[in-house]
């Protein structure tokens, strides 16, 4: 089969079923495990290289206002690949490619192409994408495998999390300039580690949120994992935040772009990255699995250290 995807989450999960080499177009968000060659880029977006994270979300909600698209297909180059199937979602316009670009660019297709939309909002819907994406591969028996390994991964971390003494009040935050609440599936994982999410409501989009109603939410635990960023980058925009002398008791940051943002297979270390961080005595860290940076705040001109 030849297989489009659009949609990153999709990309691993193809992965994943062992069918990388039917992937015969990706976009530039995209990552393929090591020693797979990547296929043909088609997709780029109009959102500056190298913008700051406000300059980002200003672009952003200018577009949005105008209606201009954040993401352009290359239909032309899709339709000379003659997929049979496209893989898209209709979650979230700012992620990725929008399910009504990618119905558009598969009506190009000489002979057409089958169209299978990912619209996920909690963990239940990502695995259950999992074994739809399964099915459309013909590798129904291999999904379904994996979704249950990733199933009982989770269901292990909620048992052990019924035995915390307590449950710390955590705001899990998707960006920092400006503060956005976490939505969807991460919430869940904030109940699912032993945690309160303070901001955040489960199976609910992220949210613009603020400062001040993060000091008034009294989280006892802040944990960031910027949407789409590696580590590097969220740490960076951590120490050029001003306004986060807030006094938390604890603070921790992990990458945004592969765990946490993505309904994909990655999500149960997700979960698992979260619950060694807010209770570590309960929750050992698989091996393979990055743990979450520890964030020393600094009240010192308002500024965070990281540690």
């Amino acid at each position: 089969m030849r297989v489009v995807s659009l949609l990153p989450s999709a990309t691993e999960i193809v992965c994943a079923l062992g069918r990388a080499a039917d992937l015969v177009g990706v976009t530039h968000s995209c990552d393929l495990p090591p020693g797979v060659p990547s296929p043909p880029v088609l997709t780029r977006t109009s959102v500056p290289a190298g913008a700051t994270s406000r300059a980002i979300d200003a672009f952003v909600r200018a577009a949005a206002r105008r209606g201009a698209p954040l993401y352009e297909v290359d239909e032309a180059r899709l339709a000379a690949l003659r997929p049979d199937l496209v893989i898209t979602q209709a979650l979230c316009a700012v992620c990725a490619v929008p399910e009504a670009s990618a119905r558009e660019a598969a009506l190009a297709v000489p002979g057409g192409a089958a169209v299978l939309s990912l619209t996920p909002t909690r963990l239940a819907d990502v695995f259950g994408n999992l074994r739809e994406v399964g099915r459309a591969l013909g590798e129904a028996v291999r999904a379904e495998a994996l979704a249950a390994g990733l199933e009982a991964r989770v269901a292990a971390v909620a048992e052990r999390s019924e035995r915390a003494r307590e449950r710390p009040r955590v705001a899990l935050l998707e960006w920092l300039d400006p503060p956005f609440a976490c939505g969807h599936w991460n919430p869940e994982l904030v109940r699912l580690a032993g945690g309160v999410e303070v901001l955040g409501r489960e199976g609910e989009p992220s949210r613009r949120s603020s400062w001040s109603e993060l000091r008034a939410a009294r989280p006892e635990v802040v944990f960031v994992a910027c949407c789409g960023y590696p580590l590097e980058r969220s740490l960076r925009d951590l120490g050029a935040e001003a306004d986060l002398a807030i006094g938390f008791a604890l603070g921790f940051a992990s990458e945004g772009r592969r765990l946490f943002s993505r309904p994909g297979p990655w999500l149960a270390a997700s979960l698992e990255v979260l619950a060694h961080a807010l209770h570590p005595e309960l929750h050992p860290l698989p091996e393979g699995v990055p743990p979450a940076r520890p964030i020393a705040w600094s009240r010192e001109g308002a500024r965070l250290a990281t540690a």
